[in-house]
């Protein structure tokens, strides 16, 4: 449903580049998050498929029609593209009831007012807005503001979805309700979807697959078990999580030496330069054996109770210190 092909772009006067050569393709239905740190080019990346940005060089085709051809000269406009877009900021209008809102694009594409009206009903029922349509948009809450925003995009009935951080104004507790609801609402009217955000946990929430990027480049891509369980990628081990990452000195099949003892890996399709553990992977256990395998000697420096998990601190050999998470 949408192919980046070898995506560049490079703003004007910027001495890098902001995406590097990026492929990506997304299933009809799928769900697909970019997921990176700041100024990674995730957002870069989501502009030129909605063609808010222009591409250096690559292609993207959208619905198998070509949206962007560096090689041909070719951009089609942004209102030509089988793309409807969710913003980080709600863009909003004020002066605006909700169901003017959600009907703006579809006045401006001209549409009959009886088919207007047809559409947004459905759209603000699927948002659950459909008992505030006449409210002013100032009244509403952010969350609420939010499904004006998605109930706009959903209305327009296109083929791709992009969103770009679009709950990340929202406070914790209503951005934890609305990962849920969005996600069910795009797949139940079964839309391909792009999503921009820096939140590891929202990703894994949300995704079918996350392409995980960093420096402008995708750096590994999977679905969130692979990323989460299994990275490729000392980075991938880093970002996507916490870990405990240990430096390999020595390998011996599954067993691999390291400057505080030996450990046991589960899998070395080749010899790793590190060994990466996830906090909720380690178990702490009082006295004095600390020998074998997969076992080091430390001491408790820390317990900090955040309510579901108790974050602890042990203090290994040379001062070394990680981080497990337990029950409380």
């Amino acid at each position: 449903m949408v192919e980046c092909k070898d995506l560049w772009l490079t703003y004007p006067g910027a001495a890098q580049p902001s995406v590097c050569g990026v492929s990506l393709a997304l299933a009809a239905g799928e769900f697909v998050t970019l997921l990176g740190p700041s100024g990674c080019g995730k957002t870069s990346t989501l502009r030129s498929v909605a063609g808010l940005e222009s591409p250096s060089a690559g292609s993207i085709a959208i619905g198998g029609v070509t949206g962007f051809d560096g090689a041909r000269g070719l951009e089609v406009p942004t209102h030509e593209r089988d793309i409807s877009m969710v913003f980080q900021s709600y863009a909003v209008w004020p002066h605006m009831t909700v169901e003017q809102n959600v009907a703006f694009p579809l006045e401006i594409a001209r549409l009959p007012r009886q088919e207007v009206r047809t559409r947004v009903d459905e759209a603000l029922r699927m948002v659950g807005l459909q008992e505030l349509a006449s409210r002013s948009a100032t009244q509403l809450s952010g969350g609420q503001q939010q499904r004006v925003a998605i109930a706009r995009a959903l209305v327009r009935r296109t083929a791709v979805m992009l969103l770009d951080e679009p709950l990340s104004n929202l406070d914790a507790k209503l951005r934890e309700q609305m990962r849920v609801e969005l996600r069910q609402l795009i797949k139940q009217v079964r839309l391909t979807a792009l999503y921009v955000t820096h939140d590891q946990e929202e990703a894994l929430m949300l995704s079918d697959r996350i392409a995980l990027m960093n420096a402008g480049r995708i750096v590994e891509a999977g679905t969130p078990q692979d990323l989460y369980l299994h990275p490729r990628t000392l980075f991938g081990a880093t970002f996507l999580g916490s870990a405990v990452v240990f430096e390999v000195q020595r390998c011996r099949g599954l067993e691999v030496d390291t400057a505080h003892g030996t450990l046991h890996v589960a899998e070395a399709p080749q010899p790793p330069s590190h060994v990466a553990i996830r906090p909720e992977a380690i178990v702490v256990h009082p006295g004095p054996d600390g020998a074998g395998p997969n076992r080091f000697a430390g001491r408790l420096a820390s317990v900090v109770f955040t309510g579901r998990q108790q974050h602890l601190e042990v203090e290994l050999a040379q001062g070394r210190r990680v981080a497990v998470l337990a029950p409380p």
